[in-house]
């Protein structure tokens, strides 16, 4: 059975914002800073916080928003990039981003081309699909971006209460907020081990996190390094490109099985979790990060199902050499030579990584400064930084918190603070209301003063009777 088409879906979704008034009278006074214009709110990050932040900012009366990302129209985000994954790892039934609107879901996107019949017969959500959704969202919301904007330092201007923003095109916008979307890596950078980074040349490693053309080591044979999902949806993907063989290496002695991710979501843990206490919340994320993330099923059976596929369980790297224009990876297990390796390690979030963020990067908060933990320290827990309620950024105690006013962290980073908020699909339906209206909370308050002034004098008189009831009103 066929869908109603996306026209339709697209009448209903208007109707739907109408009903609901969700596009709020815009209340924020216009701003200009040495002759130029203002914007209220930038955005960066064009992928799906981003563009759902944007429109979340709508209903609470703030418009003067746009959307900076550096990549082309249609190619925001990890799913057309690096992300390798045949499907989403996450529940099709989740609704991130729609802000409880029926019309705006994944569902009624799908439905409305496939039917109630084609949604029943989805397992996962296919990543390029989610993609395409995505597309739909930016293009049915009529949302503001500007792609081909790579955002190379913030500087803060704490005089004027803004932010000046220098993109790699040489552009300079002003904001007075500015909004961190940047995913999974804005927050820090992606770990390669030493032993790799320092030994090979670049053109025999690669990161999974980086373009690889896979299409040129057809009939070679690639080394991974890592345990976690990426790792097999590398493997997976490059055999699915003619790759000879692709071998998977784990530490540990068994693959892991538990994903912590969704005890989380069955329980409300990822709309709970700031209401923790800190030293709570560090002892939850110990446990959190202590897991890798395993494979889906489907990801792990679809790898070991190629015959070029292997996996080495207990055998970590402990070195690595280029041989003979090769590389040769030495375990526990013995030696291995393949023509390219993979690296699949995860990442590191730390403001300091940053180099938009450097001019204002020592400044800010980290957890291993505000949090004593009542076990062990975790060096990664403590390099994130400590954030606000709102996502915020906050200062070291001792320094001028005027520079960081208004830098919202929507990213990766946010993990510790505030959960799986920013940095899971599962996290973004109770995350992106905190955001949008800590952001309107701060614009309200930057402008008190004025506002209350207008308000103590407001005179418009709304009510224009009179008595005694004059002849032409009279029944």
């Amino acid at each position: 059975m066929s869908g109603v088409g996306l026209a339709a879906l697209e009448e209903r979704l208007a109707r739907e914002l109408e009903l609901i008034g969700h596009d709020r009278p815009e209340w924020v006074r216009p701003r200009t800073f040495e002759g130029a214009d203002v914007l209220d709110v930038a955005v960066i990050g064009g992928g799906q916080c981003g563009l759902s932040a944007a429109f979340g900012l709508r209903s609470q009366g703030v418009r003067n928003v746009m959307v900076f990302d550096e990549n082309e129209p249609g190619f925001e985000g990890p799913w057309e990039t690096y992300a390798r994954m045949v499907t989403l790892r996450t529940p099709k039934h989740l609704n991130p981003i729609d802000f409880g609107i029926p019309s705006l879901t994944y569902r009624a996107w799908w439905e409305a081309q496939h039917g109630a019949e084609g949604w029943a017969a989805v397992d996962k959500i296919a990543r390029g699909d989610w993609m395409e959704y995505l597309r739909w969202y930016r293009r049915a919301l009529a949302l503001p971006v500007t792609n081909g904007a790579k955002l190379l330092r913030i500087e803060p201007l704490p005089e004027a209460g803004l932010h000046r923003l220098h993109f790699a095109d040489g552009k300079v916008e002003q904001a007075r907020k500015v909004v961190l979307a940047t995913g999974i890596q804005g927050g820090g950078e992606w770990h390669t081990p030493a032993m790799v980074r320092d030994n090979l040349p670049g053109s025999l490693w690669a990161h999974t996190s980086e373009p690889i053309d896979f299409a040129a080591l057809h009939g070679k044979r690639i080394g991974i390094l890592g345990g976690g999902a990426s790792a097999f949806d590398n493997a997976n993907f490059a055999l699915s490109q003619g790759v000879a063989a692709a071998e998977v290496f784990i530490r540990r002695k068994a693959l892991p099985r538990v994903n912590p991710i969704r005890f989380m979501e069955r329980v409300g843990f990822t709309a709970r979790y700031p209401a923790l206490d800190d030293a709570t919340k560090y002892a939850a994320m110990d446990c959190f990060l202590g897991h890798n993330q395993p494979p889906t099923n489907d990801t792990f059976e679809r790898a070991a199902a190629w015959p070029g596929f292997a996996l080495h369980l207990g055998a970590p790297w402990l070195g690595v050499a280029e041989h003979e224009g090769r590389v040769r990876v030495t375990t526990p297990l013995g030696f291995h030579e393949f023509d390219f390796v993979v690296v699949s390690t995860g990442l590191v979030s730390d403001p300091g990584l940053r180099p938009e963020l450097a001019q204002v990067a020592g400044l800010i908060q980290r957890w291993g400064e505000r949090v004593v933990p009542t076990g062990p320290r975790n060096a990664l827990i403590d390099a994130h930084p400590y954030l606000g309620p709102a996502f915020e950024f906050t200062a070291r105690q001792g320094v001028d918190p005027a520079p960081l006013h208004g830098l919202f962290a929507f990213n990766y980073s946010a993990l510790v603070s505030l959960g799986l908020s920013a940095s899971a699909l599962s996290g973004l339906q109770n995350a992106l209301p905190r955001l949008v209206r800590g952001v309107a909370d701060q614009l309200f308050l930057d402008d008190r003063e004025v506002l209350v002034a207008e308000f103590l004098t407001y005179d418009e008189h709304e009510f224009l009777g009179a008595w005694p009831v004059l002849p032409e009103f009279a029944a």
